[in-house]
């Protein structure tokens, strides 16, 4: 009997192909080397950008600083052009203020007041030998071409206090409107010398206080009834000498 000789194929003795098999792991590292390039890319575009947008705003700041100095070295300029104008202007007051007081020395020594009056700057003043109300006084005034006194200076109100030792009328009163104190010139109330708690008008028990005299004791002003019998101080411009 012919024996039938079969070829028998051997068997495959590879395994099955996992994860790190050796034809699946350089694929794997060719993916994994791809994303690093990938993220490096990004990492480097992102610089590159970060650096730009760095370098423009120092560039942006540069600029900024030297405008800053630019306006500093300008207000520098203007400020020293100021401060040299205020001195100039300063010395020129000063020599305008020497000169006004001298020519204010030398129109005093061109003007005379009338026998029985004083002076002081340009104006003669008189104090009444009589006494009466305020209105009596402001009348008498106005008939010796002068009005009540009208104290507008410090200096003013220091020669009123040497020239009378007593209570006397001034031109000042709120007969008009309570309250709104008034020169018989219509002049404003540019210098006040009120008492303590003056005006009052009364107090509420001496009855309306509208007309202003200077205090003795004091030699400040005090409000009281203008019906008062007082002295009172005549006030009017100097006469110029012919």
């Amino acid at each position: 009997m012919e024996e039938t000789v079969k070829h028998l194929t051997p068997r495959s003795s590879s395994k099955p192909e996992g994860p790190w098999s050796s034809e699946r792991f350089p694929r794997a590292a060719v993916l994994g080397l791809k994303l690093l390039n990938v993220f490096v890319l990004a990492v480097v575009i992102g610089l590159t950008v970060y650096c730009h947008y760095l370098i423009a705003g120092l560039a942006d700041l540069s600029s900024v600083k030297a405008n800053l100095t630019e306006r500093l070295q300008a207000c520098d300029q203007q400020l020293s052009s100021v401060s040299e104008e205020r001195d100039r202007l300063k010395a020129s007051l000063t020599e305008k203020t020497k000169e006004v007081d001298r020519l204010q020395r030398l129109s005093n020594q061109k003007k005379t007041c009338p026998a029985g009056w004083m002076i002081l700057n340009s104006s003669c003043y008189l104090l009444s030998k009589v006494v009466g109300p305020w209105e009596n006084g402001k009348q008498d005034c106005r008939e010796r071409g002068a009005d009540l006194v009208v104290i507008d200076s410090a200096a003013e109100q220091i020669f009123m206090a040497g020239f009378t030792k007593t209570y006397v009328w001034i031109g000042l009163s709120d007969r008009e409107e309570e309250g709104t104190w008034k020169w018989v010139d219509g002049s404003p109330l540019n210098v006040t010398n009120w008492d303590n708690n003056q005006p009052d008008n009364g107090a509420g028990y001496y009855g309306e206080e509208d007309c202003a005299h200077i205090s003795s004791y004091t030699n400040s002003w005090n409000d009281l009834s203008c019906n008062t019998s007082l002295p009172w101080i005549c006030e009017k411009e100097a006469m110029k000498n012919l």
